[in-house]
């Protein structure tokens, strides 16, 4: 117990870790010790794009280093480690938004076929949201049917993909004056598909080699995610499925159940797992589960599809990335389906060892030993009965070695860009005006955007959560996604309770006032586009500058781990947003390129990125920010409050 005491901060999970250790069980964090990284690769520091490497290059051992030994540290090619770098860095912003970018193209696909009455289960939950998305694009409205719009809007938003001249759409969302920066500094995204191939070909070996010009189109790509595919994917999903609430949940690996069939649905991408949800209710499927000596069936959530079916139907969370196999090693998990992304391998092995089985439900994301079930969108409801149906008859042969660990959590979940909206401002007067008000008069120091994954490389949940308290202590209002805001829900941050509690004063007062969290829980990763939305609201309502990096805002992923986290903050920076990474930086094999990304980047986009794995620190970093743009607003003083009377009125008149 003490040696799993070392890997995790949440309990339930030190458990798990302790008894896959007595099950003889090999986990990710077993791997994570035994597997060290490397050193070369793990700072950018290593080339393999072609057949004559891979190629070494690291940093020089002298400070100062003589031209002869520049010249000799290069790849076979002649790449110099800047152009090794940023190469690196920018195919990860590439596979991270493509990741993203796909996970929105087959939302529209989905979506597209709803409207043409080709896929039956699924149906438009969000009229208004609909509407609204028509006026944004200039489609028309009058006189025609929701399927009509939805039809036009699909194809608009298919068309966002492939397009390969003007602008995709969702950068008009944006404050004008960022839109302006973009398109004189050349990242203004011309379509998704194009800026993700256009990387791929620009770090192909002899191409583009100048690694200011090799970043710019990072910082383009990574636009054409956070204000194109995962926006998309964000918009269309609320459409479909409903715009997220404020909603009670619990979370943690106490939510399963051991007398029910216990199903776990695992990924990113909610199409399915609406239907399981749906389908798991259905009288007939109860009654089967009863037959097999169920009580029920419990549905609980795993990584960003479970934010996801939270959001919308309170349905528990299981946990975040690191705790997938752990959930399998309680015995109780009858089933584990999975779509795409942040889906361990081992999850067959770790899973042999108990009853559970797995059940691979994408075409572009199989695993061996798995079972697969192939998702049709065109027949969700048949593919979602077909899983329910395996996970229920498998309840028979769960063992005795079940081991639930007792811990749960409450949380409010739920908290979408038109939820804030409505709780600072009521039904009539729905704007974020309160939030700047309470910005500007010192309650609310700024606001934090902590998002992204765990890493097995630190302790978990950890970084997330030293970083989010000291925050919130010093009055910074934290709005999540992902596995952090799951990290953050498990310890007791995301209810109305924890602002007393864990917040300063200002921020404990405006939290009591409006009756939420001083952590908000905004989603799943693609659902970063909310927080890009949110910022945008507090440039629009005025008090705080005419851009986003003119915000008392910072972001941060403390546990950051994917390619998808780096195209996020490639985004926020992009957008003129100071972001913080902990765990490591994969271009610290360059000076050059890490200087231009961590200073450069502010002059060029108002943002810009800083590395620092002590989350105590890095929070600092943070707040330290976020005084420097309020003394820059000219709002860093208290400044008292003076009733006038006539007297005074009269002389404020005669001057």
């Amino acid at each position: 117990m003490e040696e799993a005491e070392t890997k995790s901060i949440d309990k339930a999970s030190i458990k798990m870790i302790d008894k896959a250790a007595n099950d003889g069980v090999n986990t990710v964090f077993d791997r994570a010790e035994a597997m060290k990284p490397c050193p070369i690769g793990m700072v950018g520091s290593c080339c393999k794009h072609c057949g004559m490497g891979p190629c070494r290059v690291p940093l020089p051992k002298g400070k100062v280093e003589t031209p002869e030994e520049k010249q000799k540290r290069r790849g076979i090619c002649g790449a110099t480690s800047e152009t090794i770098a940023a190469r690196n860095f920018i195919r990860m912003v590439a596979g991270g938004a493509a990741a993203h970018s796909d996970h929105g193209r087959g939302v529209a696909e989905v979506f597209l076929a709803v409207a043409k009455g080709e896929a039956p289960g699924y149906e438009i939950i969000d009229e208004q949201k609909l509407l609204q998305l028509a006026l944004d694009w200039g489609i028309e409205i009058s006189e025609r049917s929701n399927q009509e719009i939805a039809v036009d809007i699909g194809a608009k938003a298919l068309n966002e993909f492939g397009k390969q001249e003007g602008e995709i759409l969702f950068l008009r969302r944006a404050p004008l004056k960022r839109q302006e920066l973009w398109r004189r500094e050349g990242v203004a995204p011309r379509g998704i598909d194009r800026e993700i191939v256009e990387i791929m070909h620009r770090t192909h070996i002899g191409v583009d080699q100048d690694y200011q010009n090799l970043l710019r189109q990072g910082v383009r790509a990574s636009i054409a995610d956070g204000w194109g595919g995962s926006m998309i994917a964000t918009e269309l999903q609320d459409i479909l499925f409903g715009t997220p609430e404020p909603v009670l949940g619990r979370i943690n690996l106490g939510v399963l159940n051991r007398d029910e069939v216990n199903l776990i649905i695992h990924g990113h991408e909610p199409l399915l797992s609406e239907m399981i949800v749906v389908t798991a209710q259905e009288p007939e499927m109860v009654e089967l589960a009863k037959s097999k000596g169920a009580k029920g069936i419990n549905i609980a959530g795993m990584c960003c599809t479970a934010n996801e079916i939270l959001m919308r139907h309170g349905i528990p969370i299981a946990g975040n990335f690191l705790q997938q196999e752990l959930a399998i090693v309680t015995g109780a998990v009858d089933a584990m389906i999975v779509d795409v992304q942040c889906i361990m391998q081992s999850l067959t092995t770790v899973a042999e060892c108990y009853h559970t089985k797995i059940i691979t439900t994408s075409p572009k994301a199989k695993i061996p030993g798995a079972t697969h079930i192939e998702f049709d969108e065109h027949n969700a409801m048949e593919s979602a009965r077909a899983i329910v149906k395996m996970a229920i008859n498998n309840f028979p042969n769960r063992g005795s070695n079940v081991d639930i660990p007792e811990e749960q959590t409450d949380l409010i979940a739920g908290f979408s860009h038109e939820t804030i909206n409505y709780l600072l401002g009521g039904l009539f007067r729905a704007s974020y005006r309160p939030l700047n008000d309470n910005i500007i008069n010192g309650r609310i120091r700024g606001v934090a955007g902590v998002v992204g994954c765990n890493n097995a490389r630190v302790k978990h949940n950890y970084a997330h959560i030293t970083m989010i308290k000291e925050l919130i202590k010093n009055d910074v209002l934290v709005l999540q996604t992902g596995c952090s805001a799951i990290a953050s829900a498990e310890a007791g941050l995301m209810t109305p309770e924890a602002a007393s509690k864990y917040a300063g004063e200002g921020l404990a007062s405006v939290c009591e006032t409006v009756g939420i969290p001083p952590v908000l829980h905004m989603g799943s990763c693609v659902d970063n586009s909310r927080i890009l939305m949110a910022a945008t609201a507090m440039v629009k309502d005025g008090g705080l500058g005419d851009d986003i990096s003119d915000l008392p805002v910072a972001g941060a992923a403390p546990e950051w781990m994917s390619e998808k986290a780096i195209s996020i903050g490639q985004y926020f920076v992009g957008s003129g947003v100071f972001t913080v990474f902990g765990v490591n930086w994969p271009t610290l094999g360059s000076n050059e390129v890490s200087k231009f990304l961590f200073q450069d980047f502010e002059a060029m986009y108002g943002g810009m990125w800083a590395f620092e794995p002590d989350p105590l620190k890095a929070a600092n970093l943070m707040i330290e920010h976020i005084d420097q743009k309020r003394k820059a607003l000219g709002i860093d003083k208290a400044r008292e409050r003076i009733l006038y009377d006539m007297t005074m009125r009269r002389e404020l008149e005669a001057v």
